[in-house]
Protein backbone atom coordinates (compact mmCIF):
# COMPACT_ATOMS: atom_id res chain seq x y z
CA UNK A 1 0.00 0.00 0.00
CA UNK A 2 2.71 2.58 -1.04
CA UNK A 3 1.37 6.04 -1.90
CA UNK A 4 -0.33 7.01 -5.82
CA UNK A 5 -0.01 9.64 -7.53
CA UNK A 6 -4.12 11.13 -7.92
CA UNK A 7 -3.03 14.15 -6.80
CA UNK A 8 0.28 14.47 -8.47
CA UNK A 9 -0.68 17.64 -10.62
CA UNK A 10 -1.31 19.57 -6.74
CA UNK A 11 1.39 21.82 -4.93
CA UNK A 12 0.93 22.48 -1.54
CA UNK A 13 2.54 25.35 0.36
CA UNK A 14 2.54 24.48 3.89
CA UNK A 15 3.15 26.63 6.56
CA UNK A 16 1.04 24.14 9.35
CA UNK A 17 3.03 22.99 12.21
CA UNK A 18 2.71 20.26 14.96
CA UNK A 19 0.01 17.66 14.22
CA UNK A 20 -3.59 18.96 13.21
CA UNK A 21 -2.19 21.06 10.22
CA UNK A 22 0.59 18.56 9.15
CA UNK A 23 -1.57 15.34 9.34
CA UNK A 24 -3.42 16.78 7.10
CA UNK A 25 -1.15 17.65 4.32
CA UNK A 26 1.02 14.37 5.08
CA UNK A 27 -2.51 12.63 4.45
CA UNK A 28 -2.30 14.79 1.09
CA UNK A 29 1.53 14.02 0.10
CA UNK A 30 0.54 10.25 0.42
CA UNK A 31 -1.95 10.76 -2.42
CA UNK A 32 0.61 12.27 -4.60
CA UNK A 33 0.69 15.98 -3.63
CA UNK A 34 3.86 18.38 -3.77
CA UNK A 35 4.08 19.72 -0.33
CA UNK A 36 6.31 21.96 0.65
CA UNK A 37 7.04 22.76 4.31
CA UNK A 38 8.44 26.18 5.24
CA UNK A 39 9.95 26.21 8.60
CA UNK A 40 11.52 28.54 10.15
CA UNK A 41 15.63 27.88 11.38
CA UNK A 42 14.69 25.73 13.86
CA UNK A 43 12.00 23.75 12.45
CA UNK A 44 8.65 22.45 13.32
CA UNK A 45 8.78 22.07 17.29
CA UNK A 46 6.88 18.58 16.79
CA UNK A 47 10.86 17.47 15.17
CA UNK A 48 11.83 17.19 18.45
CA UNK A 49 8.94 14.96 20.09
CA UNK A 50 10.45 11.90 20.76
CA UNK A 51 14.33 10.66 20.91
CA UNK A 52 16.01 11.03 17.61
CA UNK A 53 18.23 8.87 16.30
CA UNK A 54 20.98 11.07 14.53
CA UNK A 55 20.32 14.10 13.87
CA UNK A 56 18.45 16.93 16.24
CA UNK A 57 15.11 17.50 15.19
CA UNK A 58 14.53 14.37 12.92
CA UNK A 59 12.35 12.51 16.42
CA UNK A 60 10.25 9.64 15.78
CA UNK A 61 7.22 11.62 15.21
CA UNK A 62 8.57 14.19 12.60
CA UNK A 63 9.32 10.84 10.42
CA UNK A 64 5.31 9.60 10.79
CA UNK A 65 3.59 12.95 10.04
CA UNK A 66 6.16 15.05 7.63
CA UNK A 67 7.02 11.96 5.44
CA UNK A 68 6.45 12.95 1.96
CA UNK A 69 7.18 16.80 1.81
CA UNK A 70 10.02 18.61 0.85
CA UNK A 71 11.36 21.21 3.62
CA UNK A 72 12.46 24.41 2.85
CA UNK A 73 13.91 27.38 5.42
CA UNK A 74 12.80 30.66 4.92
CA UNK A 75 12.48 34.13 7.15
CA UNK A 76 9.36 35.55 5.97
CA UNK A 77 10.57 38.76 7.73
CA UNK A 78 13.24 39.19 5.42
CA UNK A 79 12.78 40.47 1.88
CA UNK A 80 14.20 36.90 0.62
CA UNK A 81 11.89 35.33 2.50
CA UNK A 82 9.00 37.53 1.60
CA UNK A 83 10.29 36.79 -2.36
CA UNK A 84 10.21 33.16 -1.86
CA UNK A 85 6.66 32.66 -0.39
CA UNK A 86 5.29 34.66 -2.87
CA UNK A 87 7.39 33.11 -5.80
CA UNK A 88 5.89 29.46 -4.14
CA UNK A 89 2.00 30.64 -3.66
CA UNK A 90 1.97 32.25 -7.53
CA UNK A 91 2.74 28.25 -8.43
CA UNK A 92 0.64 26.87 -5.92
CA UNK A 93 -2.88 24.97 -5.85
CA UNK A 94 -3.48 25.33 -2.30
CA UNK A 95 -2.00 27.85 0.74
CA UNK A 96 -2.48 26.59 4.30
CA UNK A 97 -1.23 27.43 7.75
CA UNK A 98 -1.97 27.25 11.33
CA UNK A 99 -0.95 30.85 12.29
CA UNK A 100 -3.37 32.88 14.14
CA UNK A 101 -4.99 36.01 12.33
CA UNK A 102 -2.98 38.82 14.20
CA UNK A 103 0.12 37.09 13.28
CA UNK A 104 -0.85 35.94 9.81
CA UNK A 105 -1.57 39.36 9.14
CA UNK A 106 1.58 40.75 10.29
CA UNK A 107 3.36 38.83 7.64
CA UNK A 108 1.13 40.00 4.96
CA UNK A 109 -0.54 36.69 4.09
CA UNK A 110 -4.63 37.02 4.87
CA UNK A 111 -6.55 35.61 2.54
CA UNK A 112 -7.39 38.82 0.89
CA UNK A 113 -3.43 39.29 0.15
CA UNK A 114 -2.72 35.56 -0.75
CA UNK A 115 -5.61 36.10 -3.14
CA UNK A 116 -3.63 39.34 -4.72
CA UNK A 117 -0.79 36.67 -5.47
CA UNK A 118 -2.49 33.56 -6.84
CA UNK A 119 -6.41 34.62 -7.76
CA UNK A 120 -7.65 30.97 -7.73
CA UNK A 121 -5.74 29.98 -4.63
CA UNK A 122 -7.22 27.63 -2.13
CA UNK A 123 -6.51 29.53 1.04
CA UNK A 124 -7.00 26.79 3.85
CA UNK A 125 -6.27 28.39 7.58
CA UNK A 126 -5.95 25.36 10.45
CA UNK A 127 -7.70 27.25 13.37
CA UNK A 128 -8.25 26.72 16.99
CA UNK A 129 -12.01 28.66 17.11
CA UNK A 130 -14.54 29.56 14.53
CA UNK A 131 -14.23 33.57 13.59
CA UNK A 132 -17.70 34.01 14.41
CA UNK A 133 -17.10 33.60 18.06
CA UNK A 134 -15.51 34.78 21.56
CA UNK A 135 -13.08 32.22 21.64
CA UNK A 136 -11.46 33.45 18.19
CA UNK A 137 -7.67 34.44 17.81
CA UNK A 138 -7.34 32.26 21.10
CA UNK A 139 -4.34 29.42 21.03
CA UNK A 140 -5.57 25.95 20.58
CA UNK A 141 -3.78 22.47 21.47
CA UNK A 142 -5.56 18.92 21.98
CA UNK A 143 -5.67 19.01 25.44
CA UNK A 144 -7.50 22.26 25.50
CA UNK A 145 -10.33 20.89 22.57
CA UNK A 146 -10.84 17.96 24.64
CA UNK A 147 -11.84 19.91 27.46
CA UNK A 148 -14.19 22.43 25.91
CA UNK A 149 -15.58 19.76 23.39
CA UNK A 150 -16.78 17.51 26.31
CA UNK A 151 -14.53 14.34 25.30
CA UNK A 152 -13.03 15.09 28.70
CA UNK A 153 -15.67 13.92 30.23
CA UNK A 154 -17.12 10.64 28.30
CA UNK A 155 -14.52 8.09 30.56
CA UNK A 156 -16.13 8.73 33.95
CA UNK A 157 -19.31 8.35 32.48
CA UNK A 158 -17.66 4.48 31.83
CA UNK A 159 -16.09 4.04 34.97
CA UNK A 160 -17.63 6.17 37.56
CA UNK A 161 -14.23 8.07 38.38
CA UNK A 162 -15.76 11.78 38.46
CA UNK A 163 -12.30 13.46 37.49
CA UNK A 164 -12.45 14.54 33.86
CA UNK A 165 -9.56 12.95 31.96
CA UNK A 166 -8.49 13.80 28.44
CA UNK A 167 -8.10 10.24 25.23
CA UNK A 168 -4.45 9.50 25.53
CA UNK A 169 -3.65 10.56 22.07
CA UNK A 170 -3.99 13.89 19.78
CA UNK A 171 -7.93 12.88 18.85
CA UNK A 172 -8.78 16.41 18.66
CA UNK A 173 -5.43 17.65 16.33
CA UNK A 174 -6.40 14.03 13.92
CA UNK A 175 -9.53 15.00 13.81
CA UNK A 176 -9.47 18.25 12.89
CA UNK A 177 -6.69 17.26 10.36
CA UNK A 178 -9.16 14.89 8.59
CA UNK A 179 -11.85 17.53 8.63
CA UNK A 180 -9.09 19.78 6.52
CA UNK A 181 -8.10 17.02 3.91
CA UNK A 182 -11.74 16.78 3.10
CA UNK A 183 -12.27 20.53 3.01
CA UNK A 184 -9.17 21.09 0.75
CA UNK A 185 -10.36 18.75 -1.67
CA UNK A 186 -13.83 19.93 -2.30
CA UNK A 187 -12.25 23.49 -2.33
CA UNK A 188 -9.61 22.37 -4.93
CA UNK A 189 -12.97 20.97 -7.03
CA UNK A 190 -14.77 24.37 -6.40
CA UNK A 191 -11.55 26.11 -7.27
CA UNK A 192 -11.89 24.21 -10.62
CA UNK A 193 -15.47 24.76 -11.56
CA UNK A 194 -15.23 28.48 -10.34
CA UNK A 195 -11.40 29.49 -11.27
CA UNK A 196 -11.92 31.48 -8.56
CA UNK A 197 -9.93 31.42 -4.94
CA UNK A 198 -11.64 29.67 -2.15
CA UNK A 199 -11.08 30.79 1.48
CA UNK A 200 -11.71 27.38 4.01
CA UNK A 201 -11.86 27.74 7.45
CA UNK A 202 -11.19 24.39 9.72
CA UNK A 203 -12.03 24.91 13.58
CA UNK A 204 -10.34 22.42 15.91
CA UNK A 205 -13.31 22.66 18.56
CA UNK A 206 -16.15 22.88 15.82
CA UNK A 207 -14.48 19.59 14.04
CA UNK A 208 -14.39 17.73 17.61
CA UNK A 209 -17.29 18.84 18.84
CA UNK A 210 -19.38 18.08 15.32
CA UNK A 211 -17.00 14.58 15.47
CA UNK A 212 -18.46 13.77 18.86
CA UNK A 213 -22.50 14.69 19.12
CA UNK A 214 -23.15 12.50 15.58
CA UNK A 215 -24.10 9.77 18.45
CA UNK A 216 -23.25 11.23 21.94
CA UNK A 217 -25.96 14.06 21.29
CA UNK A 218 -28.51 10.85 21.27
CA UNK A 219 -31.51 11.63 23.52
CA UNK A 220 -30.82 15.44 23.96
CA UNK A 221 -30.96 15.68 19.72
CA UNK A 222 -35.02 16.20 20.23
CA UNK A 223 -36.56 19.47 21.62
CA UNK A 224 -37.52 18.89 24.59
CA UNK A 225 -35.42 15.74 25.15
CA UNK A 226 -36.20 12.24 24.75
CA UNK A 227 -33.63 11.08 26.95
CA UNK A 228 -30.21 11.21 28.25
CA UNK A 229 -27.09 12.57 25.95
CA UNK A 230 -24.81 10.21 24.87
CA UNK A 231 -25.45 7.26 22.98
CA UNK A 232 -25.75 4.81 26.09
CA UNK A 233 -24.20 1.61 24.83
CA UNK A 234 -20.78 3.52 23.86
CA UNK A 235 -21.20 4.68 27.69
CA UNK A 236 -22.16 1.34 29.50
CA UNK A 237 -19.65 -0.14 31.51
CA UNK A 238 -19.88 -3.51 30.89
CA UNK A 239 -18.65 -2.65 27.29
CA UNK A 240 -15.26 -3.64 27.37
CA UNK A 241 -12.98 -6.02 26.36
CA UNK A 242 -13.03 -9.34 28.10
CA UNK A 243 -10.38 -12.01 29.87
CA UNK A 244 -9.58 -15.09 28.20
CA UNK A 245 -7.33 -17.49 29.89
CA UNK A 246 -4.21 -16.53 28.20
CA UNK A 247 -5.48 -12.87 26.91
CA UNK A 248 -8.29 -10.34 26.35
CA UNK A 249 -11.02 -10.43 23.64
CA UNK A 250 -14.36 -8.44 22.17
CA UNK A 251 -16.99 -9.95 21.12
CA UNK A 252 -19.88 -8.04 18.94
CA UNK A 253 -23.03 -10.49 19.17
CA UNK A 254 -24.87 -7.31 18.26
CA UNK A 255 -28.00 -8.79 17.20
CA UNK A 256 -29.94 -11.06 19.33
CA UNK A 257 -29.66 -14.42 17.69
CA UNK A 258 -26.01 -13.98 17.66
CA UNK A 259 -26.43 -13.46 21.87
CA UNK A 260 -28.17 -16.93 22.00
CA UNK A 261 -25.99 -18.83 19.73
CA UNK A 262 -23.08 -17.31 21.78
CA UNK A 263 -23.82 -18.94 24.47
CA UNK A 264 -24.11 -22.47 23.08
CA UNK A 265 -20.81 -21.98 22.10
CA UNK A 266 -20.50 -21.14 25.58
CA UNK A 267 -21.60 -24.59 26.14
CA UNK A 268 -24.09 -22.87 28.51
CA UNK A 269 -27.73 -22.72 26.92
CA UNK A 270 -29.11 -22.75 30.61
CA UNK A 271 -28.06 -19.64 31.36
CA UNK A 272 -30.95 -18.09 29.05
CA UNK A 273 -33.29 -19.60 31.85
CA UNK A 274 -32.26 -16.99 34.19
CA UNK A 275 -35.49 -14.99 33.92
CA UNK A 276 -33.28 -11.78 33.53
CA UNK A 277 -32.34 -13.61 30.34
CA UNK A 278 -34.75 -15.54 29.25
CA UNK A 279 -36.29 -13.18 26.42
CA UNK A 280 -35.00 -10.31 24.22
CA UNK A 281 -36.05 -7.80 26.54
CA UNK A 282 -34.66 -8.98 29.43
CA UNK A 283 -31.62 -9.74 27.70
CA UNK A 284 -31.39 -5.76 26.44
CA UNK A 285 -32.01 -4.45 29.73
CA UNK A 286 -29.67 -6.45 31.80
CA UNK A 287 -26.74 -6.69 29.51
CA UNK A 288 -24.30 -5.89 32.47
CA UNK A 289 -25.35 -9.06 33.92
CA UNK A 290 -24.99 -10.84 30.64
CA UNK A 291 -21.83 -9.83 30.01
CA UNK A 292 -21.02 -11.40 33.77
CA UNK A 293 -21.78 -14.37 32.79
CA UNK A 294 -19.87 -14.42 29.70
CA UNK A 295 -16.47 -12.99 31.54
CA UNK A 296 -17.19 -16.13 33.74
CA UNK A 297 -16.78 -18.97 30.86
CA UNK A 298 -14.69 -16.57 28.54
CA UNK A 299 -11.70 -17.05 31.20
CA UNK A 300 -11.57 -20.82 30.84
CA UNK A 301 -9.83 -21.18 27.63
CA UNK A 302 -7.48 -19.24 25.51
CA UNK A 303 -8.09 -16.74 22.92
CA UNK A 304 -7.61 -18.14 20.17
CA UNK A 305 -10.01 -21.23 21.14
CA UNK A 306 -12.72 -18.62 21.60
CA UNK A 307 -11.91 -16.74 18.38
CA UNK A 308 -11.80 -20.08 16.31
CA UNK A 309 -15.21 -21.08 17.69
CA UNK A 310 -17.25 -17.79 17.71
CA UNK A 311 -15.94 -17.37 13.97
CA UNK A 312 -17.45 -20.71 13.15
CA UNK A 313 -20.39 -19.45 14.58
CA UNK A 314 -20.83 -16.53 12.69
CA UNK A 315 -19.79 -14.14 16.18
CA UNK A 316 -18.05 -11.19 15.55
CA UNK A 317 -15.05 -11.70 17.71
CA UNK A 318 -11.38 -10.14 17.38
CA UNK A 319 -8.55 -10.49 20.16
CA UNK A 320 -6.76 -7.23 21.94
CA UNK A 321 -3.49 -6.38 20.58
CA UNK A 322 -1.38 -4.45 22.63
CA UNK A 323 -0.29 -1.31 20.71
CA UNK A 324 3.31 -2.37 21.12
CA UNK A 325 2.67 -5.17 19.48
CA UNK A 326 0.70 -4.03 16.41
CA UNK A 327 3.42 -5.15 13.77
CA UNK A 328 3.07 -9.32 14.83
CA UNK A 329 -1.04 -8.72 14.05
CA UNK A 330 -1.01 -11.59 11.04
CA UNK A 331 -4.04 -9.16 8.97
CA UNK A 332 -1.44 -6.22 9.36
CA UNK A 333 1.30 -8.23 8.17
CA UNK A 334 -0.51 -9.76 5.17
CA UNK A 335 -1.17 -6.21 3.55
CA UNK A 336 1.74 -4.82 4.25
CA UNK A 337 0.90 -2.07 6.51
CA UNK A 338 4.24 -2.12 8.16
CA UNK A 339 7.19 -1.90 6.19
CA UNK A 340 10.97 -1.59 7.14
CA UNK A 341 12.38 1.21 5.01
CA UNK A 342 16.06 2.82 5.27
CA UNK A 343 16.29 7.08 5.81
CA UNK A 344 19.41 8.41 4.21
CA UNK A 345 20.27 9.83 7.59
CA UNK A 346 18.51 8.74 10.57
CA UNK A 347 18.82 4.89 9.02
CA UNK A 348 16.41 2.28 9.50
CA UNK A 349 12.86 2.87 10.72
CA UNK A 350 8.88 1.13 10.32
CA UNK A 351 6.69 3.27 8.19
CA UNK A 352 2.78 2.87 8.34
CA UNK A 353 1.11 2.55 4.92
CA UNK A 354 -1.62 4.62 3.40
CA UNK A 355 -4.72 2.81 4.89
CA UNK A 356 -6.46 3.93 1.54
CA UNK A 357 -6.18 1.94 -1.76
CA UNK A 358 -7.06 3.69 -4.85
CA UNK A 359 -7.18 0.47 -7.21
CA UNK A 360 -5.82 0.65 -10.64
CA UNK A 361 -3.72 4.09 -9.83
CA UNK A 362 0.10 3.62 -10.11
CA UNK A 363 1.97 3.11 -6.95
CA UNK A 364 4.85 5.04 -5.70
CA UNK A 365 7.49 5.33 -2.86
CA UNK A 366 6.63 7.84 -0.31
CA UNK A 367 9.68 9.84 0.53
CA UNK A 368 10.86 9.77 3.73
CA UNK A 369 10.58 12.78 5.84
CA UNK A 370 13.06 15.89 5.55
CA UNK A 371 15.83 17.32 7.08
CA UNK A 372 15.42 21.29 8.02
CA UNK A 373 15.85 22.58 5.14
CA UNK A 374 16.89 19.78 2.96
CA UNK A 375 15.26 21.11 -0.28
CA UNK A 376 15.85 24.99 0.18
CA UNK A 377 18.05 25.47 -2.90
CA UNK A 378 16.07 22.94 -4.62
CA UNK A 379 12.47 24.68 -4.33
CA UNK A 380 14.04 28.20 -4.84
CA UNK A 381 15.71 27.25 -8.09
CA UNK A 382 12.23 25.56 -9.23
CA UNK A 383 10.52 28.83 -8.73
CA UNK A 384 13.74 31.02 -10.73
CA UNK A 385 15.42 32.67 -7.22
CA UNK A 386 18.84 32.55 -6.16
CA UNK A 387 20.08 30.57 -2.85
CA UNK A 388 19.47 32.85 -0.07
CA UNK A 389 21.77 34.66 2.23
CA UNK A 390 22.36 33.30 5.56
CA UNK A 391 20.00 35.64 7.11
CA UNK A 392 17.26 35.06 4.43
CA UNK A 393 17.46 31.68 6.38
CA UNK A 394 16.89 33.30 9.91
CA UNK A 395 13.82 32.49 12.26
Amino acid sequence: MPGTNVLSDIRIADMTTVIFGPYCTQTLADMGADVIKVEPAAGDDFRNVGKPVNTRGMGPCHLTINRGKRSVVWDLKTDEGKTAITKLIQKSDVFIHNVREDAVARIGLTFDEVKAIKPDIVYVHCTGFGSGGPYAGRPAYDDLIQGLSGTASLLPRVDGNPAPRFLPMAIADKVSGLHAVYATLAALRQRDRTGEAVHVEVPMLECVTHFLLEEHLYGETFDPPNGPVCYQRQVDPSRQPLQTADGWMTIAPYVDARWIRLFDVLEAPQELQDERLNDRRGRYHNMPYMMERVQAYLVRKPTQFWLDAFTEADIPAARVNDIGELRDDPHLQAVGFFQKRTHPTEGDYWETQPPVIFRGQDARAISPAPLIGEQTDAVLAELGLPSMTRSGQKA
